[in-house]
């Protein structure tokens, strides 16, 4: 078992994707946006994965900001999508949720990997 598939932030991000997977599977949302959220839905756990696999606390820190970016992406994408009035608010709201939860673990991480002076 790699490092990566111990943490809890992984699991809960790569259940965020699968969540983000099944809601497109099942709505009928414009090709770009839709391929932009599952990308951006898909780099979370990826970041975190291959943050893992750095050595240095920096290198190791820079993939958990990316991470965090992509999820600030997805959500900034489900809020235009609502805005547009393709995305329900009670399915915005549930991933609005989940994502709070993913940015707290991931900030709070960043910020155990800041480097001294």
């Amino acid at each position: 078992m790699f490092d990566f598939e111990k943490l809890e932030v992984y699991k809960k991000a790569k259940g965020f994707n699968a969540e983000i997977s099944v809601f497109l599977s099942r709505n009928n949302i414009d090709r770009v946006s839709k391929d932009q959220l599952k990308r951006a839905a898909l780099s979370i756990p990826l970041n975190i994965a291959e943050g893992s696999s750095r050595f240095t606390k920096p290198d190791r820190r820079n993939f958990l900001i990316i991470a965090r970016g992509s999820l600030f992406e997805c959500i900034a994408i489900l809020d235009i999508l609502r805005e547009q009035e393709i995305v329900m608010s009670d399915d915005y709201l549930k991933f609005y949720q989940v994502a709070d939860e993913l940015s707290r673990i991931l900030f709070a991480m960043i910020r155990n990997l800041e480097t001294k002076q």
